[in-house]
């Protein structure tokens, strides 16, 4: 009834109480993808070979495991009674079982045990999954009978409580009857014309699966299993070493293994992403093993051996997780020239801070808002160019304001405004700070300085104080102002700078009223003090 129902869910799409349920149930659902490589990649097609992807990474949990995951609390939570679960793995098992008993079972305990070796990244990621990790030392791959390991703790803490289930993906057997059950069938639905079939081996769950199937639905598919080069590792699967003591009967389901490293792997699942097909380093893995295999039977004149009817060879191997789990190891497995270089990258290091453009004020409310009138006759007189007086015989900053000038300090000496300060940051002639990198670093790196540590010059400014920053044409002064609000500071800065005030004498003063004491002038009204 299931199988009816996801031919008929052309859609995809889920409804009414049971949707989460049916949304995990690969029975629910349209096959997961089977992608055809492009012909860069497949060195081999003018041979006739085929090689397709099998996109594991297209089930929600974004990675191989669920299907194991499914299978193996589809047979070991017991509704009503089971609590807890708990399982060694490094990343995308106990994910995959962390969303299925939450979404399935309604369980939100789920715990991972797991090597203290693992990335920074995937503890992030898990435990934004809410698992609840307890990492151990030791080798990051232990074996499923060494008593020291995380995997026979997480058997032991089971063993406490009839609550608590280990659902034991390297040794129960229903993780690889999940392949028999679901992925095999899939694969072979799609692609009956299979004749290589190719996962990579960490409890070899997948390959299990898959060879045991494919042994009895089409005995003539090769299977082919991928290990990790001795001394190497590669996320997810196992040295052949490491497999001995796995219990499953990998063996029989194998026609033949291969050995891969982890830069071929990360370097190949990256030409992968690069060309549409999105998935991590153990997908390379799997690709790069199904290559050399397919070099192998080449170099001595087996390949069209592998041929179907059609005279092709068509093979899939595994897609099994995503990459962005693992981006810090890409870098640091392969040379900077496999990425494109960053421009301006010392960018990276400055301008740290939040911008808002409400921080940039015209000069006309700057007026209103940050200075007041000593005296409205000398205010007069001045508009009228009388006298010898200046702005600082009229105007002075309220009290709640600082005012930090940027210019140069033969600038500043020539005019400024009333209380103004002076911290000789910007450059007359130097380019705009958005559009030069270097100014930008030199400028943040000052300001960032002088206001973390606030020398003598500096001293008025104080929490409870507004502060006005000016500059020449205003750019250098919104920086400024994003550093400084980042350090707690009520900053604002002048739109256009000292380069947007008109000239004062176009100002209005109001016959009626005191304040405001200027009619809302705009910035071409502004005062002129150049």
């Amino acid at each position: 009834m299931q199988a009816d129902m996801a031919e008929s869910n052309l859609f995809n799409v889920y409804k009414g109480p049971e949707a989460i349920r049916q949304y995990f149930d690969p029975d629910s659902a349209p096959p997961l993808p089977l992608v055809e490589i492009p012909e860069c990649l497949n060195s081999y097609r003018q041979d006739g070979v085929r090689i397709y992807a099998k996109m594991m990474t297209m089930h929600l949990a974004n990675n191989v495991k669920c299907m194991l995951a499914l299978n193996l609390l589809e047979k070991g939570v017991v509704p009503g009674k089971t609590s807890t679960i708990v399982e060694y793995s490094s990343g995308s098992t106990v994910i995959s079982m962390s969303l299925v008993a939450r979404g399935v079972y309604g369980i939100t305990d789920v715990r991972a045990f797991l090597s203290n070796k693992t990335s920074d990244a995937k503890l992030k990621l898990m435990r934004f999954f809410g698992l609840n990790l307890t990492l151990f030392s030791g080798p990051s791959q232990p074996e499923p009978v060494d008593d020291r390991g995380g995997i026979r703790a997480a058997q032991r803490l089971a063993q406490q409580s009839g609550n608590i289930i280990n659902p034991d993906q390297y040794g129960n057997d229903d993780n690889w009857k999940s392949h028999v059950r679901w992925t095999g069938p899939q694969i072979f639905k799609q692609l009956p014309e299979i004749n290589v079939i190719c996962a990579g081996m960490g409890t070899s769950g997948t390959i299990t699966g898959l060879g045991t199937y494919f042994k009895s639905i089409k005995p003539s598919v090769i299977r082919l299993g991928v290990c990790t080069a001795a001394g190497d590792r590669v996320p997810g699967p196992r040295s052949y070493a490491l497999l001995a003591p796995v219990e499953f009967p990998w063996k029989a389901a194998t026609d033949h293994i291969e050995h891969v490293g982890s830069y071929d792997s990360f370097s190949l699942s990256l030409d992968l992403c690069r060309e549409g097909i999105v998935c991590g380093p153990s997908s390379g893995f799997n690709l790069r093993g199904l290559l050399q295999y397919i070099e192998k039977c080449k170099a001595n004149g087996s390949l069209s051996k592998l041929a179907g009817p059609d005279g092709e060879i068509h093979c899939v191997f595994l897609c099994c997780d995503l990459p962005y789990q693992y981006i810090e190891e890409y870098y640091e497995k392969l040379d900077d020239s496999r990425f494109p270089p960053i421009k301006n990258e010392e960018l990276t290091k400055v301008d740290k801070y939040r911008y808002d453009e409400a921080w940039e004020r015209d000069c006309a409310d700057i007026l209103h808002d940050f200075f007041e009138v000593k005296d409205m006759l000398s205010l007069i007189c001045y508009l009228r160019s009388a006298g010898n007086l200046s702005l600082h015989d009229v105007l002075a900053p309220k009290a709640d304001v600082s005012i930090i000038d940027l210019r140069q300090s033969q600038d500043f000496a020539s005019y400024n405004l009333p209380g103004s300060i002076n911290l000789p940051a910007a450059q007359a002639s130097s380019a705009s700070p958005f559009f030069a990198p270097a100014v930008m670093t030199a400028l943040w790196t000052q300001l960032e300085n002088a206001f973390a540590n606030p020398g003598k010059n500096l001293m008025n400014l104080s929490q409870d104080k507004r502060v006005l920053v000016l500059c020449y044409d205003g750019d250098s002064a919104r920086v400024a102002t994003s550093v400084l609000r980042a350090k707690g500071y009520v900053a604002d800065s002048v739109k256009g700078g000292f380069s947007n005030f008109g000239p004062l004498e176009s100002l209005a003063v109001s016959d009626t009223e005191v304040g405001p004491w200027l009619k809302n002038p705009s910035p071409a009204e502004c005062v002129n003090v150049v």
